[in-house]
């Protein structure tokens, strides 16, 4: 493991994944923690902000190219942009299970299988956890 790839990307790639980082770690204890408390609405407001910093930090990222200058991921970080007020709005409106499955699933989906994708070969964090050096370009 070395964060020398980490530390070396943009700055923008290097907030990118301070927030999923930070927000992963949150949404875990999120996962965990006692619901409806005040530090599960401080926690989970904290989380909203992380995950949006990671949804528009995204569109500055430009480093797979399948749709012009962004890729596919791109379509899940407006998906995220979207659910997240909702998921908001459930909860202000005490719609407890629709909130839970709102934010479940953009935990599950949003940070851990885009997480997850961060780790094939070629990527940043993929050096980063193996020790591995790859190229790392941008969309031409």
């Amino acid at each position: 493991m070395s964060l020398a790839p980490l530390l070396s990307a943009s700055p923008v790639i290097q907030v990118h994944a301070g927030a999923a980082i930070a927000a992963l770690g949150l949404g875990a204890v999120q996962l965990v923690a006692p619901k409806g408390t005040l530090p599960h609405r401080a926690i989970g407001w904290t989380w909203v902000v992380l995950m949006a910093l990671i949804a528009v930090s995204s569109f500055f990222i430009h480093t797979i190219c399948s749709l012009g200058g962004f890729s596919w991921i791109h379509l899940l970080s407006i998906l995220t942009l979207v659910m997240l007020p909702l998921g908001v709005w459930r909860a202000r409106h005490h719609q407890v299970n629709a909130h839970r499955r709102t934010m479940t699933a953009l935990f599950a989906g949003a940070l851990v299988l885009a997480g997850v994708f961060t780790l094939l070969p070629g990527r940043i964090m993929s050096d980063v956890v193996f020790g591995t050096t790859s190229p790392h370009g941008t969309c031409g």
